[in-house]
């Protein structure tokens, strides 16, 4: 068959944009605190992974400027030959002493960031243990890696210690875990995690794009937010959520990241990360550590949020983060409501499958430090109208 046979097939997207139902690739024309413009018209952002609102600090701005005076826009190549830059060493070493590990390493994106670390990692022989839910990024990490890889069921510990036991006998073994998970908003047990790992000689891998300045001692994360940092091998994170800039990074044992910046081939033969972002990231980290108001504000927003749609009769299962998911079952009527929503003035993030099981859409909303009490309430009030037109709420 014509490979491009399947492209012409792929109808169902733009069916969806013949209804009016399509909901990506909305451009976004200007950002203004907790709201956005899009065609002219303002609407307040509930679907942004923007949490501490650090996107339009000031200091963060200068930095990013001062950045682009001194070294320009990029720097034309890989960080293992001509595309280090003293920043990206600089940032390297200050993420590795707040996060509280021996060293880090730069990726140009976070996708990158699971994808050549988990590959180059798992041998032939290895086993990798993978949440049901892990992000699309740890999964194709895991396709990639020489291992073979065994899902366990979401956050279910008695499924993880099974798999465990009946392989108890492979020496290389990996459990990666998101932290927060993406859509659902949940935390991963990792304390249970790493008493499982330690009983069953296992390492342990977390993604903590979502955790990082959300959870923990100013913001250092989901194993922070545990106390276990000592005990987990390898935290990886994104600087496109909490840091918001682009890029990513695992900390983790210096012998373990010598050999991942000689191997991991997404960091190896990709450009590296553009000093404008960089020193983003380094400025964000220092707002992290000197102001807490961003996320004791942050906080306060989502339990507002969360307490508001609970209320109201709103199935929000499992959240316990700043993701809040809406939970609407059918893929027609979860675009059919996140549209309701749009058309009254809250940006929001309709999710079908593959990135929900199948029956399982969702409306995801998400908060930020920046919001206010005006447009927490507008996105409240909004959903408690167009909950009953839609008879998802009574």
């Amino acid at each position: 068959m014509d490979i491009l046979q399947k492209c012409r097939e792929f109808t169902i997207a733009r069916q969806l944009q013949e209804s009016g139902l399509y909901p990506y690739f909305r451009v976004i024309e200007k950002f203004e605190g907790g709201s956005v413009h899009i065609d002219g018209q303002k609407k307040v952002m509930a679907g942004s992974n923007n949490y501490l609102g650090l996107t339009q600090h000031p200091k963060i701005i200068k930095a990013a400027q001062k950045a682009l005076d001194k070294y320009g826009t990029g720097c034309s190549g890989s960080r293992f030959l001509n595309g280090t830059i003293d920043l990206h060493v600089e940032l390297e070493k200050r993420l590795a002493r707040f996060m509280e590990k021996e060293e880090a390493l730069l990726y140009s994106t976070g996708f990158q960031t699971n994808l050549g670390t988990i590959s180059c990692l798992i041998d032939a022989a290895d086993l990798i243990f993978s949440d049901s839910e892990n992000h699309a990024s740890i999964i194709e990490g895991t396709q990639l890696a020489e291992g073979k890889t065994i899902v366990y069921q979401h956050n279910d510990m008695a499924d993880l210690e099974r798999l465990l036991k009946e392989h108890e006998k492979t020496s290389g073994k990996l459990i990666v875990t998101d932290g927060v998970f993406s859509m659902t908003g949940d935390i991963a047990k990792l304390d249970k995690i790493v008493a499982l790992a330690k009983k069953y000689g296992a390492r342990i891998m977390v993604d903590d794009a979502h955790g990082i300045g959300v959870l923990g001692k100013q913001g250092r994360g989901t194993t922070d937010h545990f106390g276990v940092t000592k005990d987990v091998d390898i935290i990886m994170g994104t600087f496109s959520k909490s840091f918001g800039s682009l890029g990513g990074f695992i900390v983790a044992s210096s012998d373990l990241i010598h050999y991942v910046k000689h191997h991991a081939r997404t960091f190896i033969f990709s450009a590296s990360m553009p000093p404008s972002a960089v020193a983003t990231v380094m400025a964000a980290l220092e707002v992290m550590e000197t102001e807490n108001e961003h996320i004791e504000k942050l906080w306060k927003n989502t339990e507002k949020m969360k307490k508001g749609f609970d209320d109201m009769g709103y199935d929000t299962s499992p959240s316990q983060t700043p993701i809040i998911p809406i939970n609407i079952g059918d893929d027609i009527r979860t675009f059919m409501f996140a549209k309701a929503i749009y058309d009254e003035g809250v940006f929001s993030n309709p999710v079908v499958a593959p990135g929900v099981p199948p029956g399982k859409g969702l409306v995801r909303t998400s908060y930020m430090a920046s919001h206010t009490e005006k447009e927490l309430d507008f996105i409240l009030d909004t959903f408690q109208k167009i909950g009953k037109l839609c008879e998802i709420i009574q």
